[in-house]
């Protein structure tokens, strides 16, 4: 493994942070918060590793621990889960950037570009209106399904992967821009998936190495993470004191949690980051269907996704697209 150097400029927003932290918790007695809320950050030492790891962000992990074992109201799960990628996805982003870890800047910015009119789309149109029961199951049996079907991409030893996009014509890049469209509104939900859903796509479909699309996946979530966060904080403003409580304990977590994930896996091989995913994706699965116990029509409902996702992720993997020779 490489030897971690860091020069002065990329542990100065860190440091100025935790400063600007320490600070705050100092002149307004805050210590207390940690015995409350213990559970959250002890449960951020894992969200921000594999948030910084993986395609999966914090939220990801986060959200499901906080709305089904801690009972905790999605909305202010969502919030919560905005407010922590927005310092330590930013971070592990921050630290990607000035390392050099090799991103693929056409995927970042069309998705990023989807992403922000997807956010904005969802949390007016779709956020309201969506049951947090279904969209939990919406999204770990598509997940599911795509680590299915990577995984069987994979068994092939030839199959071969590039590290950054061919050229793409207007239609492909309207279908990045798209692809993050859709993951805005998924984030607009539960405050992450943009990350995975960009990720699913171009993997199977462009045949983008997992390590590439893992590092940049982490850039494009930070970046919507930050949006999601001005969004509820400062122009809806219900951004409320509990998921201001859980992320004052947070902060010192994850500021060191998701870049140590994006250093680590930097430093790992393609086929071990596929396999890290598969058993994240396995056990998100198994761990919502345990707790929520899907029963009749949710249990059919995550069956067609399911089985939907296979059917979409093998069709994508078919007809894998192809630069035209100039």
């Amino acid at each position: 493994m490489k030897k971690l150097n860091f020069k002065y400029h990329q542990i100065a927003p860190i440091t100025a942070i935790y400063s600007a932290w320490i600070t705050y918790m100092t002149s307004t007695n805050q210590w207390y918060l940690f015995i409350d809320n213990w559970f959250m950050s002890v449960t951020m030492i894992f969200a921000s590793f594999i948030a910084g790891a993986t395609a999966e962000g914090g939220g990801a992990v986060a959200f499901p621990i906080m709305t089904i074992i801690f009972n905790i109201q999605p909305d202010v799960a969502r919030n919560f889960s905005f407010a922590i990628q927005s310092i330590g996805m930013t971070s592990a982003a921050y630290f990607i950037f000035t390392r050099k870890i090799p991103i693929e800047k056409v995927y970042l910015s069309f998705c990023s570009l989807g992403g922000f009119f997807g956010l904005i789309f969802g949390t007016y149109l779709i956020a309201p209106i969506v049951s947090p029961a279904y969209t939990k199951m919406f999204f770990v049996s598509l997940w599911l399904s795509f680590g299915i079907a990577l995984f069987y991409l994979n068994m092939n030893k030839y199959r071969q992967v590039i590290a950054s996009l061919p050229s793409l014509n207007l239609i492909e890049k309207l279908f990045l821009v798209f692809c993050g469209f859709l993951g805005g509104i998924v984030v607009s939900v539960v405050g992450s998936g943009i990350d995975i859903l960009t990720f699913s796509v171009l993997t199977i479909r462009y045949r983008l190495s997992e390590k590439v699309a893992t590092s940049t996946s982490v850039c494009l979530m930070a970046g919507n993470s930050v949006i999601g966060f001005f969004i509820h904080a400062f122009w809806i403003k219900d951004f409320g004191i509990y998921e201001f409580e859980y992320w004052l304990v947070c902060i010192p977590i994850v500021l060191f949690g998701a870049p140590l994930g994006a250093y680590f896996i930097s430093n790992c091989s393609r086929n071990f980051i596929a396999n890290l995913l598969y058993f994240i994706l396995c056990s998100q699965f198994i761990g919502a269907f345990l707790v929520i116990k899907p029963t009749g029509l949710l249990v059919w409902f995550s069956f067609s996704i399911f089985v939907s996702g296979l059917i979409l992720f093998f069709s994508l993997a078919r007809i894998p697209y192809k630069a035209k020779k100039k």
